[in-house]
Order: C-alpha cells, then sequence, then structure tokens
C-alpha cells in the first residue's frame, strides 16, 4: 500500500485550514486517512503549523510520500532535515549527538528569523495604525476648518429664503369680490317693484268715474220739471 502524506481540507469557504494526515493514495483528499500528524492554518501570518515530529518521521522512514505542499510544511518545521540527519547516523556518516547539534543550530536559526519576522510584521501593523490615526487627525482638522469657515457663505445665501413674496400670491383670494355681486342682484329687484306699483295708483280714476253716472240722474230730473 502507497502512503502519502498530504494535507485535507477543513473550516468554512473562504477560511479553510488543513489537517496534515497520512493516507492510503488512492483514497479521496478529504477521505479516510489513516492517521493525523498535525494541522496547519493559513490564515494568519505567519502562518500556523502543529505537527507530531516523531510520528512524522515514522513514516517518512516506513516509506510515505508527502504531497509538494506537504513536503514544505515539514521543511519548514525542520522535519525533513531530521529524517535526513537521522538517516546519516543509520548510515554511520556521523554520531546521533552530531545530528543533534546540527539539528539544534538549525532550529536556533529558525526560531530567530520566526521571531524577527514577527516583530517586523508587529512593527508594520503599528505604523499602519499610527498612520490611519493621524490621517483621521488631519481629516478631523480639516472638517472642523471647513465648518469654521462654512457660515459666512450661509448666511449670504439667506436671502434665497427672502424669496417668500412668492407666498403673496394670497391676493388671488382678494376675488372674492365675486361674492360683493350679490348686491348688484338686490338692487334691480327693489327698482322693479316701484314700476310695478305705479299702475296700480293709475287705476284709482276709475273708481273717479261714477259721478258721470250720476248725470244722466240729474238731467232726467230736470226733464221732469
Amino acid at each position: 500500500m502507497s502512503v502519502k502524506i498530504r494535507l485535507q481540507r477543513h473550516g468554512k469557504k473562504g477560511k479553510p485550514y488543513y489537517w496534515i494526515v497520512a493516507a492510503d493514495s488512492r483514497s479521496k483528499r478529504d477521505g479516510k486517512y489513516l492517521e493525523k500528524l498535525g494541522f496547519y492554518n493559513p490564515n494568519t501570518n505567519p502562518a500556523t503549523i502543529e505537527i507530531d515530529m516523531e510520528k512524522s518521521i515514522e513514516w517518512l522512514k516506513n516509506g510515505a510520500q508527502p504531497t509538494k505542499t506537504a513536503r514544505n510544511i515539514l521543511s519548514y518545521k525542520g522535519i525533513m532535515l531530521k529524517h535526513h540527519l537521522l538517516g546519516g547516523v543509520a548510515k554511520g556518516a556521523f554520531t546521533e549527538e552530531e545530528a543533534e547539534k546540527r539539528f539544534n543550530a538549525w532550529l536556533e536559526e529558525k526560531t530567530k528569523k520566526v521571531e524577527d519576522k514577527k516583530e517586523k510584521l508587529s512593527k508594520e501593523d503599528e505604523e499602519r495604525k499610527a498612520k490611519a490615526l493621524e490621517n483621521e487627525k488631519l481629516a478631523n482638522e480639516a472638517r472642523i476648518k471647513a465648518q469654521n469657515e462654512a457660515p459666512a457663505p450661509a448666511e449670504e445665501e439667506a436671502p434665497a429664503e427672502e424669496e417668500a413674496p412668492a407666498e403673496e400670491e394670497a391676493p388671488a383670494e382678494e376675488e372674492a369680490p365675486a361674492e360683493e355681486e350679490a348686491p348688484a342682484e338686490e338692487a334691480p329687484a327693489k327698482e322693479e317693484a316701484p314700476a310695478e306699483e305705479a299702475p296700480a295708483k293709475e287705476e284709482a280714476p276709475a273708481e273717479e268715474e261714477a259721478p258721470a253716472e250720476e248725470a244722466p240722474a240729474e238731467e232726467d230730473s230736470a226733464k221732469e220739471e
């Protein structure tokens, strides 16, 4: 059975992290594995890697082949170097003490590099925050200055509010004289009343004609005489 040391993906979309596992080369990437050796989180800077060195070296001795990414991780943690040194000890190239000394020297140098990188990143982060704070301060000062200068033009523009005369269109309401036309209608009514009463007074002479009928009576008495 061919064994590979490889990464198995976990985590949510956009923020993955990986298990470092020894698995049958015929199994799926995220399928069954033989043993979990550690994990790798690329979401941090520098990346977080935790791996069991002894188990990893044991699998390498048994012929397990790491994938390209897994090999880079094993090299970063010094596992590939130690595996090589132990191979030299097995061949008698140097003693185990010498192998341990070489490995510790490499580990010390590697740790120093990692610490320097962390310190550099921390310094850059502080500088970035300080710059952002300074930019924000300048922006606030500019905004305050603009607010202090703004009132003068704002007061000069006040005449725009004096355009209220548009509201003086109320004269349209003065059309009320339409209601005052009522007297015009009442005036003719009063003038017509006398016109009707005049004929009534003129009919009075008809009653005065009664004496005309009495005249013949006087004439008859004259004739009788």
